[in-house]
This record gives C-alpha cells, structure tokens and sequence, in this order.
C-alpha cells in the first residue's frame, strides 16, 4: 500500500514526569494506531517530542533554583526512557529548543504576518507589584469567567476547556506569591486574528467530519458558528523561548501555545533531515492524500480542532488535520488525578515495578475515549490476573507447553478438518477485519474487546477438544486440533501486536519465527550546529508482521515456551494506594 499516515502526538511539557492519565489520554493510543497502521503496510510517520517552552517549566526552574534548561534536560531524558520502556514507537521524538524548531517557528510567524493574520496591538497584561513582574498565563490562577471553576489556569480553564487571556479571570491571584496584588498594565504585543480565520475554518470544520468523535466535533462546531473568535495575543513578556524575529521586541518572546503546536511540522522537517532526504517532509504535509491524525487530551482541543488548523491555513500549502480524536480524562480511586494532593501515578515509577504490556492493556481496556473513566489498583489487579494470565497468557502457554512436549517442538501437521475447527479459523480470519475498521475508527477498547473476545472462543474449542485426553485415543485427531489452535493462537498474537508488543513479540518467537514484529526503539543523540539533544526513535526496517491471519506451517519448529504475564499479589492494591497517598 502507498496509503501514508501522519500521526501527531501531543507535546508534553518538559517540567514533571508523566503520570498514567497522559498516557491514557494522548500517548499510548497514538501508538497502537501507528503500530496497527505499519502492519497493514501503510506508511506511518509518528512525531512529538517535548515542549520546552512552558511556563510550567520557568515556574519549576524558579521554585528549584535552577535554569529552565537545566529543567528540560532532566525531564526530556526521562520521557525518551520511560517512551521507550513503555513501547512507545516514536519515528522521532525531539524537543522544541532546537535550531530546526526555531527556524519553522520564525518562518510560519513570518509568513502569517506578512498575509495579515498577525497584527499587532496594546493589551492589558497582569502584573503583579509584589512580585515586580509580569504574569504570564501560568503564573495567574483565578475564576473561570464561563463556568465560575475557582481555580482556573491563566490561559484556559479545565473544568469547561474553554480558552482565553488571563485578563478576563475574575478575583486573578499570582501562582509565584498567592496575592491578589495584581494589576493591569498596557503592553505590546502581536495577535493571532483567529477572527479572520472563522468563516474559513467554519467552512472546513462542515465538511466530512462526522467520524470525528462527538465531544470534539460539538466542541468545534459551536465555538466556530458562535462566530466569537477573536485576535489572540501571541507573544508575550518573558525571556524564555522563541525570539520574535522582529527588530524591537527582543525582551519578548514567541508564547508556547503558538510554537509548540508548530512542532509537529518542524519534528516532520527534523526527521526528513535525518533520513538524509530534508525535502521529504512534503510528501507527508503537502500531498493531500495524507492522512493527519492529532491524538490529544481534551483540555487541548481548542488549540488542535481551530487554532492549529487556522495557522495551517494561514501559512498555505499544508494538510489540516483529517482527526483529532481526543480522549477524556482517567481519574484514580474515584479522584482526579493530582499531584499536590499525592493522587498520582507516574509511569517510571509504574513501570519500575510491573511490566508495561498490562499497564498498556489497563488502559486501553478502560480507556477514556467517550467519557472520564476510573483507574482503580483493584481492577488493575482483576484484569491483569483474570483476563491476561488466566485468558489470554494461559491458553498461550497450555497450548505452546503441550505442542512442544508431544509433538516433537514442532507444529504438527494436521489431518481433515471438522466444522469446529473450520469455525474457529473463520473466526479469527474475521477477526482482522472488525478490529481493523476498530482501530481505523480509534475505537480502540472496542478494537481490543474484540480481541479478548476471540481469545474466549478459543478457551472455548480448546477445553471442548481437551487434547489432553484425546492424545490418549487418537494423536491423529489430536495433531489436528493442534496445529488449529496454534493457528488460532498465532492470529490472535497478530491482533494483540498493536496494544500489547512486547508479550506478542516473545509469543512470535516462541511460535518459531525469526525477526520482529514490532521493530525496534532507540535513544539517539542528534548534532546541530551549536548543540545536540537527546531523541527517541523507531527502526522499521526489521518488521516482519502483517495484519492478516496466520500462515503458521506444519513442521515449523517451536521455541520452549514460558509465561507471558505475572499473577499479580492481591496484597499489591493496599500497598500501591498506600504508596500513592504517602502511606508507604
């Protein structure tokens, strides 16, 4: 297939490690789409990296005495591990202070303000006289003037997602002191006009978008025909970030809402680079053919279904995003996830403990796509040994244990098959169709309930033919259910591929094959002129797989088998929730 798809994954800000509702949310289903996507054959082009021009990030650096790029350094490397470590396979993922990131940030400023949809202008910015400084949007906190939430961020509130200037908070407080000493002071700025771009993107939002997901495509649709959107300031007060290229405003900066959106075009032109090739960028930006997919949060959805897509049009001659499927948000134990309060569960230190194939599945099997969902330690614990050990990893294992100690370490070579065996082929041949329309949809806990759907229907043919006492009577007919159900379990290690790589691509050994089916992920360190940074990779070049049903031969030797998933303690809940809220 020629078909390519472009998946843009949303940039984290480089100031705290990333806890389980990030990943539930924007980083582990952009994965399992990508995954899925190169095994049909499609060319899949994955990128982000992190977002190093927050204001979370000046906000820690001054908390912990540091510099904001020592502060990026320490956070950056550990998303490139802990991406790594949960199998997250990034073609690139880089960072925003970078040379190439500033020069495409310049260059789309540039280009929007000479074709007028940049202006600039006088506005009221908050400025606190204790502090004697300038407040940026995430150095105010105050009431949301939508929906009254009392502790709204400067720049969008999260209970309602709806965005706008810090000035409009009602009762602003300073992050940095908690006073309410804050006044309002005129300063310049250059603005965004997102009201010239509303009737374009009005018309873009009305055409062919009904697979986009309900909450996104209602959220879109009633900002744009409310016909409200305004100019938006774009820079602001600070020295930390991209400079603005033009003379006169060198104590300002470019603000992050504007250049880390940006990054997944410059993280595009990265990696052409790298591949030797710095005009192949085009092919995934320029060919309208593409397919953009931008996997968000819900507290980003303004910025990636209007703002993002107006700059695109501004700018000229590049693909808007084809969806932006933004999931909900993960609570724990009932509580929205905080780190002020202790409800967090960061992923390094998950994953310092459990593997990362029944965490992937944890959140996949309860994701938040269509409403807040609930990660609880007890359910983790249910699901990890009732549906991976007990379903799915034990008819692996009793299948594979049983083949390699009666049938020579080899499949056997089967004889007639009977009706049972012929439906439970069809099954899984089947199988690939619904799970893929599933995942092309980004259903994905749908895709993967089908799947574990399936893994019962074999429990199922294989306790019925209990070859354990049909090799007592005829190893014939035995051989036969055999080499069905190895088929049967090779499929399903296909299927499972995209939400669960590292048990599956064990299993594919097991079963005998060379090779990977879910290539290979890789720290690289890059060189620009005046410095390098640190990267996360993904080497295609290995991959072996396909998304179609299993073609496992006769004769084929087998590896010695072992289990694919750890039964979990029942002791480990009290400890985990204990260790979260600081008990342990």
């Amino acid at each position: 297939m020629n078909e390519k798809i472009l998946v843009c994954v949303a940039w984290p800000y480089a100031s705290g490690d990333r806890h389980l509702g990030h990943v539930a949310g924007a980083y582990l289903p952009p994965d399992i789409f990508a995954r899925y996507q190169r095994l049909q054959g499609r060319k899949a082009l994955m990128v982000s990296g992190s977002d190093t021009h927050g204001t979370p990030i000046t906000v820690r650096a001054e908390q912990e005495g540091l510099t904001p790029r020592q502060v990026v350094d320490r956070y950056h490397s550990r998303f490139v591990q802990t991406f790594m470590d949960l199998g997250l396979s990034f073609d690139l993922f880089t960072e925003t202070d970078t040379e190439n990131h500033w020069a495409v940030t310049q260059d789309m400023f540039l280009s929007h303000l000479e074709k007028g949809y940049i202006y600039r202008d006088t506005t009221q910015q908050l400025y606190c006289t204790r502090c004697q400084r300038w407040l940026p949007d995430r150095y105010v906190e105050g009431t949301c003037p939508f929906c009254g939430y009392e502790d709204a961020r400067g720049d969008q509130c999260d209970h309602c997602g709806h965005i706008y200037d810090a000035i409009e908070l009602i009762n602003p407080r300073c992050k940095n002191c908690g006073y309410s000493d804050i006044e309002s002071r005129e300063t310049e700025h250059f603005f965004l006009d997102l009201g010239k771009l509303n009737e374009p993107l009005l018309e873009w939002i009305q055409q062919d978008k009904e697979h986009w997901r309900p909450n996104v495509l209602n959220f879109t649709r009633a900002e744009l025909e409310s016909g409200e959107l305004r100019g938006r300031p774009i820079t602001r007060d600070i020295d930390w970030g991209v400079t603005i290229p033009v003379e006169g405003f060198e104590d300002k900066r470019i603000y992050v809402w504007y250049d880390a959106v940006i990054g997944y075009l410059s993280a595009t032109k990265e990696w052409a680079k790298i591949t030797g090739d710095p005009e192949r960028w085009r092919e995934w930006w320029q060919d309208p053919a593409v397919r953009i997919y931008n996997f968000i949060g819900k507290d980003n959805i303004p910025f990636h279904a209007i703002i993002w897509p107006g700059m695109l049009y501004a700018y000229g001659d590049l693909n808007l995003p084809y969806d932006v499927p933004a999931n909900e948000y993960l609570n724990v134990e009932g509580k929205k996830f905080s780190t002020s309060r202790g409800l967090v569960i960061e992923v390094p230190d998950f994953l310092s403990r459990y593997d990362p194939d029944p965490l992937r599945y944890m959140l996949t099997i309860n994701a938040p796509e269509g409403r807040d969902v609930n990660f609880t330690w007890e359910e983790f614990l249910r699901r990890n040994n009732e549906e991976l050990v007990a379903t799915w990893g034990n008819l692996a294992n009793r299948v594979l244990t049983f083949t390699y100690k009666r049938f020579d370490q080899q499949v056997p070579e089967p004889g007639e098959l009977g009706e049972a065996d012929k439906a439970i082929l069809a099954g899984a041949e089947a199988a690939f169709e619904t799970v893929g329309q599933l995942i092309d949809s980004c259903k994905f806990k749908a895709a993967l309930t089908e799947v574990m759907a399936l893994a019962h229907e074999a429990n199922r043919y294989l306790d019925e033919k209990a070859p354990w006492l049909q090799i007592k009577e005829d190893k014939e007919a035995t051989a036969t259910t055999m080499y069905v159900i190895l088929r049967v379990v090779d499929s399903l290690k296909t299927l499972f591929t995209p939400f669960l790589p590292f048990s599956c691509q064990r299993l594919h050994e097991y079963l005998g094959y060379e090779g990977s089916i879910i290539g290979r992920i890789y720290i690289d360190t890059l060189q620009e002129e005046t410095r390098s940074h640190l990267a996360l990779r993904y080497d295609a070049s290995e991959l072996t797989g396909e998304w179609a049903p299993s073609q496992l031969p006769p004769g084929q030797a087998l590896r010695q088998p072992a289990p694919l998933f750890k039964k979990l303690d029942e002791s480990i809940v009290e400890e985990e929730i204990a260790r979260m809220t600081g008990g342990a």
